[in-house]
C-alpha cells in the first residue's frame, strides 16, 4: 500500500521563465543557481524550470537531416549538443542537487540526458531533486514530437514518475506528451496533486491545454517555458547551421502559467520576457475540486473501460545481455553414497 507524507495545506511555488546559455551546460548550471536563488527568496518551496533547459531546446535547427542523407556540419552540431548534455550520475547532477540543498527547495528541471552506456542517444528528461539534494526521480519524454524524433530517443513506462512531498504529490509530462490522453490518465491514476508541464510550446492554444488539464485532473498545473531570442545562439552553432532567414527575433515568447484545480489562472501567463511566476497554493482546493469530479476515482467507469500501463524498464543493453547469456547448466546428478 502506498502511503503519502502528512500534508501541509499551503505552499508557495515558483515557475522560472528564462533562457539557458544555449549549448553551454556549465554556464547554464550557473544560471540555474542564480534563478533558483531568486525564486527561493520569494519563499517558494518548489521551483520548476522549462523543458530542455540544459543545454538547450534547439529551436530552428535541423542538424543536417535530409531524407536519405545527413550533412557533416549537422554531425558536428550534434556532437556539440551531445557533449553539452547531462549524464546520470555525473557532476551536473551533483551540482543541481547542491542548488536544491542550498536553498531547501524541491527543484524540477528539464535536461537533455545522454545515455551513459552508449553515449549516442539523448533523451528529453525531467529531473526531480529534493531539498536534501537527492535526485528523487526522472521522467523521459515518451514521444518526441516532429523533428525532435531525429535527435531524441523515446522513454519507457518505467519513468512515469511521481514524488511525494509534504505539500502533495508531484508528477507531470513534458510538452506535447500532455496531448496524449492515456499518458495524462497515467498521471491522474497516480494521484498527482501538482502537475508539472515544462514545455517549448508558446502558442495561445497551449494556455487552453493547461487549463483543461487543471480541470480534467483536478490538480494544480505549473506550465513552464523558455524566453529565447535569436541573438542568444552562439556563433559556434550558427557556423554549422544558420537559423532560417525568416526566423523572428523572439524565437520563444514564453507563456509560463500556474493553474488551479478548477482550471482558473492563478499567475501569468508571462509573455516576452524572463521572470519568475509565483503562487500560493491551497492544497485543500484539490480535495474540494474532486467532490464532483475525480477522473480516476468516482468519475471512472472500470466496468466499461480498462486501463493498463507497462512500467517495466526497457534498457536495450540489458536485453542484449540477457539474450547473449548462455543457458543455465543442467543440475549435477546426485552422488551415490
Amino acid at each position: 500500500m502506498v502511503r503519502r507524507m502528512p500534508q501541509t495545506q499551503q505552499v508557495r511555488v515558483a515557475v522560472v521563465q528564462a533562457a539557458p546559455v544555449l549549448f553551454n551546460r556549465d554556464a547554464t548550471l550557473e544560471r540555474v543557481a542564480s534563478w533558483t536563488a531568486r525564486a527561493a527568496r520569494t519563499g517558494a518551496r518548489l521551483v520548476l524550470f522549462p523543458e530542455a533547459f540544459i543545454p538547450a531546446y534547439p529551436r530552428g535547427l535541423g542538424f543536417g537531416f535530409i531524407v536519405g542523407s545527413r550533412t557533416e556540419a549537422g554531425r558536428r552540431l550534434w556532437q556539440l549538443y551531445n557533449e553539452q548534455s547531462v549524464e546520470l550520475p555525473g557532476p551536473a547532477i551533483d551540482y543541481l542537487g547542491g542548488i536544491a540543498r542550498e536553498h531547501g527547495v524541491y527543484l524540477a528541471i528539464g535536461v537533455i540526458e545522454r545515455d551513459h552506456l552508449t553515449r549516442g542517444t539523448l533523451y528529453c528528461t525531467l529531473l526531480y531533486f529534493g531539498p536534501d539534494g537527492a535526485l528523487l526521480a526522472k521522467h523521459r519524454k515518451l514521444k518526441p514530437t516532429g523533428s525532435e524524433r531525429l535527435i531524441w530517443g523515446e522513454g519507457d513506462g518505467s519513468t512515469l514518475s511521481t514524488v511525494d512531498t509534504p505539500f502533495g504529490r508531484l508528477g507531470g509530462l513534458i510538452c506535447w506528451e500532455n496531448y496524449m490522453p492515456l499518458a495524462r490518465t497515467a498521471m491522474y491514476a497516480k494521484g498527482v496533486d501538482l502537475y508539472l508541464a515544462p514545455t517549448a510550446d508558446n502558442r495561445d492554444t497551449w494556455q487552453a491545454t493547461m487549463r483543461h488539464i487543471g480541470s480534467e485532473g483536478r490538480c494544480f498545473v505549473l506550465g513552464c517555458n523558455q524566453f529565447v531570442t535569436r541573438d542568444m545562439y552562439p556563433e559556434e552553432v550558427l557556423r554549422e547551421e544558420p537559423l532560417p532567414a525568416d526566423a523572428p527575433h523572439i524565437l520563444s515568447r514564453g507563456g509560463s502559467v500556474i493553474i488551479s484545480p478548477f482550471g482558473e489562472v492563478l499567475a501569468g501567463p508571462l509573455w516576452n520576457e524572463e521572470g519568475v511566476l509565483t503562487a500560493d497554493l491551497d492544497l485543500g482546493m484539490v480535495t474540494r475540486a474532486r467532490l464532483d469530479f475525480d477522473p480516476c476515482g468516482h468519475y471512472a467507469r472500470p466496468d466499461i473501460f480498462r486501463f493498463e500501463v507497462d512500467e517495466r524498464e526497457r534498457p536495450v543493453m540489458a536485453s542484449l545481455r540477457q539474450e547473449a547469456a548462455p543457458a543455465p547448466a543442467p543440475p549435477l546428478p546426485a552422488r551415490s553414497r
